[in-house]
C-alpha cells in the first residue's frame, strides 16, 4: 500500500563517536504535518547518504521537500520539489533538540558516549524504532 504525503522536512544532524574527529551524521525526514519520523540513515555527510534516504522515502510519494541549502539537496532534488526555508523546517529542528535531550550520546559535551560506530548507530536506531515507530524491539 502506497501512502501519499504532501510535504516532508529533510535535514541532517552532526553527532560524534568517541571524539570530535569521528563525525557521524543522522539524516532523517519527517512528515511536515505531524512531525513523525518517516525514515532515517546514519553515516557520513555525503550525497550517497542522502540518496539512500531519498530511496527510503519513495514509497511515501512526497511531492515537496523542505530543506536547508546543503548541496546534496540541490543536486538530487528538482527546484519544483525543493523549498529552501528554515521557517518551514521548525519541526525537524525541534526534533533534533528532542533527540539530543533524550539520547545522551547525541549531546555535544557529555560523559555518555559511544566508542565505536556500530554501537552508536544501534543505540540511536533502537530509540527511533521504539519511540518514533512504536515498535517493540525485545
Amino acid at each position: 500500500m502506497k501512502v501519499i504525503l504532501q510535504k516532508a522536512e529533510v535535514d541532517k544532524m552532526k553527532i560524534f563517536v568517541a571524539k570530535k574527529e569521528h563525525e557521524r551524521w543522522l539524516w532523517h525526514a519527517i512528515d511536515h504535518q505531524t512531525g513523525t519520523i518517516l525514515a532515517y540513515v546514519l553515516g557520513q555527510r555525503t550525497d550517497q547518504m542522502f540518496l539512500k534516504l531519498k530511496t527510503m522515502l519513495k514509497p511515501f510519494g512526497i511531492s515537496e521537500f523542505y530543506t536547508d541549502n546543503w548541496g546534496s539537496y540541490k543536486r538530487h532534488l528538482s527546484d519544483e520539489q525543493r523549498t529552501v526555508s528554515k521557517y518551514k523546517m521548525q519541526k525537524i529542528e525541534r526534533k533534533h533538540l528532542t533527540l539530543r535531550t533524550r539520547i545522551k550520546r547525541l549531546q555535544r559535551k557529555t560523559i555518555c558516549f559511544s566508542k565505536i560506530s556500530p554501537m552508536h548507530d544501534l543505540v540511536i536506531g533502537l530509540y527511533i524504532n521504539k519511540y518514533e515507530f512504536h515498535r517493540n524491539i525485545i
